[in-house]
């Protein structure tokens, strides 16, 4: 009997010699390619979760791949019976923070007034597009612009007509550039040592088909504004990025900058040169980066919350694989990187998995003992996302099972969370030292700013790890310092936010590029208590202020 192929949730019978982009176009299911499956575009990329044995082996077309990435077009079923599980490198079904929800005043352009209406997504201002002149000859047509967070792990996409500052379309999907490493520093060796600058063409390649499905003409499209971490960004606009990756973590535009060669880290191309189907002529600006892995998306989200005009004391953390912290007002700004890994985001663990259907995002224990799941779509669990780890192990410390050093009770090694997902005891020490970086990092900025934990007013989760973490859970380990609950603001993709208003005013993008100017980069690793901090982050238990060890 033929083999069982499954693609992005579709199923075909496949006969030995049949590659598995002849079989997704069978079913309907679109894999990216610019090269008509000649295996030169290196876009057709799938993750093969299952039944791999089942499949032809390696061709010369797929030398850059490792582990369970395979192109399309290359592999052929070569067997006659079995399953095969797979899927492209665009998982429509994850869960992507594509909005951040208003709060108070934020979000709302330039004069700051109150957002009319009850909390929900943030809505651009008629008026805000005022200033913005699309690039290239005069025209009658209606003029489109796209703001994107570039992210490790997430790219989100907006469409706006310019004209009104109507937002038009959404897209959201997962970087398909995994296949070159989960982490920043990853990517970075990757894009170093494979020519051809395969990453960046596998990005265009998912690009190119957002940007189509959108309901416009994509050559309507005249500005783009692109905010994310400094390597991706660089990355992006086919930048060198080595220098990333390299003691003292500078991205080119810095040192360049820092050699008097350019007034700003900021990055502008033309739709044609960045492989995008959109104008030939659009302006694609990359948004400033502050200094180091701090990158353009902390700089959006200083814009988004209105930092440079703030008095209270702010702090705004997104966590992820690389935790960006900012903290400060319109008086000072600290900004730092913390090299947290991909723990958070269920890599390295055992059972852990992205936000995806069935991952298992809130954990309770009762008084009988028993665990209470809740799993995104609410279907079987299949295993855990990062806000059900952080859940997972603020129970276990608050019901005794698990010590504050990450120790199971009574010996054990494992937890059964429901067949086949578990929780290790070695997946804790994962969590720990990610969750050390983090802490380190708060402590560290702090105590250079010359301010406790106390005396922040306002603490803002970013991001979509930061959205849907339980703060109990992430108080009672430690996560986030110990501040009055109502400090803290969970406020969703800042980043998104303040990449809108830098394509829809250029009053916006102005003050943008003189704040990161302003803003002092705290390299955590030059601390002398650094290793002490990092230490005891990897304690679970509430984060105190450490403001004034240093002396």
């Amino acid at each position: 009997m033929p083999v069982a192929l499954t693609i992005n949730g579709a199923v075909i019978e496949a006969e030995p010699g049949v590659s598995i982009f002849d079989c997704a176009e069978r079913v309907g299911v679109r894999v990216p390619t610019s090269c008509q499956k000649q295996g030169k575009c290196k876009e057709c990329m799938v993750e093969v979760s299952g039944g791999i044995e089942h499949l032809s082996p390696l061709a010369d077309s797929e030398r850059h791949l490792a582990g369970r990435f395979r192109l399309s077009c290359s592999t052929l079923i070569a067997a006659d019976a079995g399953q095969v599980v797979c899927h492209t490198m665009r998982r429509g079904q994850m869960r992507i923070e594509d909005k951040a929800l208003c709060a108070k005043d934020l979000f709302c352009g330039a004069d700051r007034k109150v957002c009319a209406g009850p909390p929900g997504p943030a809505r651009p201002k008629a008026g805000l597009a005022t200033g913005r002149r699309p690039s290239g000859p005069p025209h009658n047509k209606t003029t489109f612009g796209l703001a994107m967070d570039l992210g490790t792990t997430t790219i989100v996409l907006r469409l706006y007509n310019l004209e009104n500052a109507e937002l038009v379309a959404t897209a959201s999907f997962e970087n398909p550039q995994r296949f070159g490493g989960s982490d920043v520093m990853a990517r970075i060796h990757y894009d170093t040592t494979h020519p051809g600058k395969l990453l960046r063409r596998t990005l265009a390649g998912y690009l190119r088909h957002a940007i189509e499905d959108f309901p416009i003409p994509p050559e309507d499209i005249r500005e783009m504004v692109v905010v994310g971490n400094s390597t991706m960004r660089d990355i992006f606009f086919r930048q060198n990025v080595y220098s990333i990756g390299q003691s003292p973590y500078r991205s080119i535009t810095e040192i360049e900058m820092a050699e008097g060669k350019r007034a700003t880290t900021s990055l502008m191309e033309t739709g044609r040169r960045c492989l995008l189907p959109m104008h030939s002529e659009a302006r694609v600006y990359g948004a400033p980066i502050i200094s180091g892995h701090v990158g353009a998306d902390a700089a959006a989200c200083m814009l988004a919350v209105d930092l440079a005009h703030e008095d209270r004391l702010v702090a705004i953390m997104d966590i992820g694989t690389n935790t960006e912290l900012i903290l400060g007002n319109r008086h000072r700004i600290l900004a730092a990187s913390c090299p947290a890994g991909p723990a958070f985001e269920g890599g390295a663990i055992a059972c852990g998995m992205p936000a995806l259907e069935g991952a298992i995002e809130d954990v309770r224990i009762d008084e009988t003992g028993a665990f209470h799941l809740t799993t995104i779509g609410y279907g079987a669990p299949v295993g855990i996302c990062g806000s059900g780890l952080i859940a997972l192990l603020g129970e276990l410390l608050r019901t005794g099972r698990m010590n504050e050093r990450g120790r199971f009770e009574d010996d054990i090694h494992r937890i059964d969370l429901a067949p086949n997902v578990y929780f290790l005891e070695s997946d804790v020490n994962e969590l720990a030292q990610a969750k050390g970086a983090n802490a380190a990092g708060l402590k560290v900025a702090c105590d250079r700013y010359g301010c406790s934990f106390e005396d922040i007013d306002v603490f803002y989760l970013a991001g979509g790890f930061g959205r849907h973490v339980d703060i109990d859970a992430a108080l009672r380990i430690g996560l986030i310092p110990s501040i009055p609950r109502d400090r803290i603001v969970q406020i969703g993709n800042a980043a998104i936010e303040g990449a809108s208003m830098v394509l829809l005013s250029e009053q916006r993008r102005r003050e943008l590029e003189e704040t990161v100017l302003r803003v002092e980069h705290c390299r955590l690793e030059t601390h002398a208590h650094f290793f002490d901090f990092f230490v005891d982050g990897c304690l679970f238990q509430p984060a105190e202020s450490a403001y004034g060890i240093a002396g």
